[in-house]
């Protein structure tokens, strides 16, 4: 009979996992016993942090669950950050961890790699925590995981394994379970939905990161209704280059306008965070008339009440709506880009202007990067660090790739996370081209996974955005009146850091030469790096 460990990664193995990112330690090898001859693939990074950002960053460009293999205590607390993240932004990830054997836990007899309660802690962010206390155990958990990932809103699972249990005998059983999916859709509350939303004469939509997985469904509706699309950070590269499609924060004045002027609004898999509704954190969001929300978590439906609520994932509710509006409006108000202008599309184009101007010189001179990055590698998926060009961007940019733009400057806001996500991202979508953009001090947090990017050639290109410093924070303590302190790290010479691991890179002084340079570093077979500095926009 095969061990728990083995028919752990034959259970993984069953549900379609393809990549495990972890680090072998004396309380996981069992974990890893059937590891070599199954397909999954095990990718090794440099701190345990960056394994749970490289699952999060497959997840996010694939759809599919990142998995991530955590040894006991320091490995597992390592990864609480990237988890987080990933609990923020409703990632799918699962963290498979040790733990110590059943007979020591909780009895602070000094252990190696003892917490006082390693479950306590992960249920505090984690959507579950299990342990499994015998081989019989293990399986009903694997399949409440990925019902977890599948039936409602995603985020991170932990299952912890004792050392003791890791290499007992286990019954094969690698058939999974019927997840069962997520809830249907009303039929009631979608025809009241569709009557709501086809009469107003001012409608607007509003999509999250929820709303990336019915991309080709929006811009039908939207068109049907003659409605402006305003899309959060999360959303962006749905309808790209849309008449109707407003690519900018609701936090701008701009698009609060666009909104408050809005006689009923369609809100798609977005939660109404501050980080997306409130970066400012000044208050004042306008109240929303005739609200229809679609969300596939009741806790969040809860949160913000709506005029009508429709607990389901967005496909299967914006599939009943869609024709539900057709049946209530059959003639429609807009039929598409290439007509004279409509009324929504004229908003649309009044609150896009007027935002472009809100952000200011600098910052649209940082979008203006980022759409050098889009021109030079159409179809790019763009990784985001925590600074300026991503935060620009995060305000105002339209990307051409649904899913494709994704970053952590929002929601839970963990520095480091670019690179790691975007290597994750790359051996996820090795078809796709894969761009990180990163400052020099977020790089710095994850510095070493260079390497992991050279061991698993990662086809993907790291740009540097080398300002000298954390430069966001520093003009923030200068307007709020604070001398500067601890905002200028010294950077290494990050080609050099590169080169040591064996990587091409290249260090332009200008940002007018970074699409030529993308241009050539994309013919490349592996990862690259690209670092700017000196141009005054930095």
């Amino acid at each position: 009979m095969k061990t728990v460990g083995e028919v752990l990664v034959a259970l993984l193995e069953a549900r379609g996992v393809e990549i495990v990112f972890g680090i072998p330690g004396v309380h996981t090898i069992e974990l890893y016993r059937g590891l070599a001859a199954s397909r999954i693939r095990h990718v090794t990074p440099r701190h345990e942090q960056a394994a749970g950002f490289m699952a999060d960053g497959y997840a996010r460009a694939t759809g599919k669950p990142g998995v991530a293999f955590l040894i006991t205590g320091p490995g597992l607390t390592n990864a609480v950050t990237a988890l987080a993240q990933a609990r923020a932004d409703s990632v799918p990830v699962l963290a498979i961890s040790g733990v110590n054997a059943r007979a020591t836990l909780g009895k602070g007899l000094g252990h190696l790699h003892e917490l006082p309660d390693q479950r306590a802690l992960m249920r505090t962010f984690c959507l579950s925590s299990e342990r499994i206390e015998a081989p019989e155990d293990l399986a009903p958990a694997i399949d409440r995981a990925f019902a977890l990932f599948s039936s409602g809103r995603p985020g991170p699972v932990h299952i912890e394994i004792p050392t003791d249990v890791m290499a007992l005998p286990c019954p094969e059983d690698g058939a999974a379970a019927n997840s069962g999916g997520a809830a249907s859709p009303d039929p009631d509350a979608i025809a009241r939905a569709a009557e709501v939303l086809a009469s107003p004469a001012r409608p607007t939509i509003l999509i999250g990161g929820g709303a990336k997985g019915a991309a080709d469904l929006i811009a039908p509706i939207a068109q049907r209704l003659d409605a402006p699309v305003i899309a959060t950070a999360n959303a962006r590269g749905v309808m790209h280059a849309h008449p109707l499609l407003v690519p900018a924060s609701p936090s701008l004045k701009a698009v609060r306008a666009l909104i408050a002027g809005s006689d009923a609004v369609l809100a798609v898999g977005t939660e109404f965070g501050p980080t997306d509704y409130d970066m400012y954190a000044v208050g004042g969001f306008p109240d929303l008339q005739n609200l229809v929300r679609i969300d596939i978590d009741a806790e969040q439906l809860a949160r913000r009440l709506a005029e009508i609520a429709i607990r389901s994932d967005a496909r299967s509710a914006l599939e009943g709506l869609s024709v539900a509006i057709n049946r209530s409006s059959p003639g429609g108000r807009s039929s598409g880009a290439s007509d004279v202008p409509s009324v929504g599309a004229e908003r649309a184009a009044s609150a896009r202007d007027a935002a472009w101007q809100e952000i200011g010189e600098r910052y649209r001179t940082h979008v203006g990067a980022l759409e050098a990055i889009r021109e030079a590698m159409p179809g790019a998926i763009l990784v985001g660090d925590s600074t300026q060009a991503i935060y620009a961007g995060n305000l105002f940019y339209d990307h051409d790739r649904p899913g494709g733009w994704f970053n952590a400057a929002t929601g839970y806001g963990a520095l480091g996370y670019g690179p790691p996500a975007a290597i994750g991202a790359a051996l996820g979508r090795p078809d796709a081209p894969v761009v990180c953009l990163s400052g020099d001090g977020g790089i710095q947090f994850v510095l070493a996974e260079l390497g992991t990017a050279m061991d698993e050639k990662a086809k993907l290109i790291f740009v540097v955005w080398n300002n000298n410093g954390f430069q966001e924070i520093e003009c923030a303590m200068v307007e709020a009146g604070i001398a500067p302190v601890g905002v200028k790290p010294s950077a290494p010479d990050f080609c050099l850091a590169a080169q040591a691991y064996g990587m091409p890179a290249e260090r332009i002084e200008s940002l007018a030469g970074l699409g030529d340079a993308l241009r050539c570093a994309s013919a490349l077979e592996g990862p690259c790096l690209i670092e700017v500095v000196n141009d005054p926009a930095l």
